[in-house]
């Protein structure tokens, strides 16, 4: 048979592959005979690899570490009569069905038979789910996810001998999703310790745990990402690990190298339902914290100032005069609260804490959550190009926030006025019903304007523009021209909408 002639540039592409697979052969050999002599120099390609072989170190396995650290790890198994759980709640999903939250804060531990498509159950049901948990004292505590034991009527742990225990909920933490239990009987079972340390991007991490109802299954993977906030609440400050966790993994551990606890696995990111290598844990410190007070009281008491908070944008900064884009911006401080007791206003920035720089929003309500109720934080705050500080009593954030209707204009009420220039129309508030006494209401806004831009909708009240309680159109009008004459790039409005306050920086374009 006639070889055939390849072509001039396959030709050249294989020339460069065999200089690269020569060279790798070349650093090979020189490796094996650039030790102490122990390796003759090999005589053929075959005894090159089976010499190479022989000459490198195995990478490191990790079955000493789960030897280790798997008998800590438990399977939960909780039973709920009166409707099914999903991700942790009772009846209908918190988020709007398949909206961008819903999908992103997909979680773990569905009951027995649902789907992410179909995840309740007849009301009349007994409902099962599944999750995960470790032990943490030799006398049975564990944790887990509040999610995961939440409304339980009964909870079952599966050691990883494969007895099973009942046990009860010490206390669990909504905000954090973490909760304690307890299980008797016994005063030596095997436990985990959690990190003193925080681990490093790029770090080995084990995850161990109960997928789909398979437990004692471990996976591994490195730290992908720390301090991350999906949207969970205001303490989000997960750690993201690309170790493969799914349905059913939820309240399990996350191990380092060492044994120690770094996290506790809560959530993942899925367009699917299983994993794509982006989950998400608790850190270790946020569940020492947590663990400490459910233990000792059951519950856990928070700091509490109460003020609706911001992020200080580019534009917000630019607009206040800072120098960077960093704070947190009191959107509204709650009335008879500790902050306006104190004489905190709306629109102005906390910059640090008892001295300690606030990055951001979710950085103060750390720190405030951090503080027991009853001590004093000084503040220090930005306001009006000038720096204050304040001295406040904290209270104790409360268990819950009373909802408030959204206040939406009635479509037969009173003809609104143009605000071209921002492309919204208004009336006074006054004139709407249930829209209170102050601001203007938003009656119609342009899709093509600045302030649609910035999330302004129908039914949103605006307080103030440019530090400037509005009443009418002609107010709003005002304060742009005011705003124009300054030299402002960008102006603030303060807008209600529905029960939160926020505020909007709005660029000004020409008149």
């Amino acid at each position: 048979m006639t070889a055939s002639v390849p072509a001039p540039k396959s030709r050249t592409l294989s020339a460069r592959r065999l200089v690269l697979l020569a060279g790798v052969a070349g650093l090979g050999v020189t490796v094996l005979l650039g030790g102490a002599g122990l390796l003759p120099q090999p005589t053929s390609p075959a005894l090159t690899s089976i010499a190479y072989a022989q000459g490198v170190q195995r990478p490191m396995g990790f079955a000493d570490i789960v030897d280790k650290v798997k008998p800590a790890v438990m399977s939960v198994r909780v039973k709920t009569a009166g409707g099914a759980k999903m991700m942790g709640f009772e009846g209908d999903l918190p988020f709007p069905p398949n909206s961008q939250i819903e999908r992103f804060f997909r979680r773990f531990g569905l009951p027995e038979g649902a789907t992410p498509d179909e995840p309740r159950a007849p009301r009349n049901r007994l409902v099962t789910g599944q999750g995960s948990g470790f032990f943490i004292t030799a006398d049975g505590y564990a944790v887990t996810n509040n999610h995961v034991v939440d409304k339980a009527d009964t909870v079952e742990v599966t050691a990883d001998d494969g007895k099973t225990y009942t046990a009860k909920v010490i206390g669990t933490d909504p905000r954090t999703d973490i909760a304690l239990i307890k299980v008797d009987g016994r005063s030596d079972f095997p436990y985990v310790h959690l990190a003193d340390k925080a681990p490093r991007i790029g770090d080995w991490v084990l995850a161990v745990g109960n997928p789909f109802g398979l437990g004692g299954t471990v996976t591994a993977g490195i730290v992908s990402a720390r301090g991350r906030d999906i949207g969970a609440g205001p303490y989000d400050d997960f750690i993201q690990i690309d170790a493969p966790v799914n349905k059913g993994n939820s309240g399990g551990p996350t191990f380092d190298v060492d044994g120690n606890v770094i996290g506790v696995n809560t959530a993942i990111f899925s367009p699917s339902g299983g994993s794509v290598g982006i989950a998400f844990a608790i850190p270790a410190p946020t569940v020492k914290s947590v663990v400490a007070q459910l233990k000792d009281n059951g519950k856990v008491s928070r700091g509490w100032i109460g003020v609706q908070i911001q992020p200080v944008t580019a534009e917000i900064a630019d607009n206040l005069g800072l120098k960077a884009s960093e704070g947190a911006l009191v959107a509204d401080p709650q009335p008879n609260g500790p902050a306006a007791k104190a004489g905190i206003m709306a629109g102005d920035v906390i910059t640090a804490v008892n001295g300690n720089a606030v990055k951001d929003a979710r950085d103060l309500a750390k720190q405030i959550g951090g503080m027991a109720p009853g001590g004093t934080a000084k503040l220090t705050v930005w306001r009006k190009g000038e720096e204050k500080t304040f001295s406040i009593a904290l209270g104790e954030l409360p268990n819950q926030r009373e909802a408030r209707a959204n206040a939406m204009p009635d479509s037969s009420g009173p003809e609104g006025t143009d605000v071209p220039r921002l492309g919204l129309t208004v009336v006074p508030a006054g004139q709407v019903a249930g829209s209170g006494s102050e601001g203007v209401v938003v009656t119609e806004v342009d899709p093509n304007g600045i302030a649609s831009d910035q999330g302004v909708k129908t039914g949103d009240v605006i307080l103030e523009v440019g530090g400037k309680k509005v009443a009418n159109p002609a107010d709003i009008r005002s304060a742009l021209k005011d705003a124009q004459k300054d030299g402002k790039r960008t102006i603030l409005m303060r807008v209600k909408s529905g029960d939160a306050t926020k505020f909007v920086a709005l660029r000004l374009g020409k008149a």
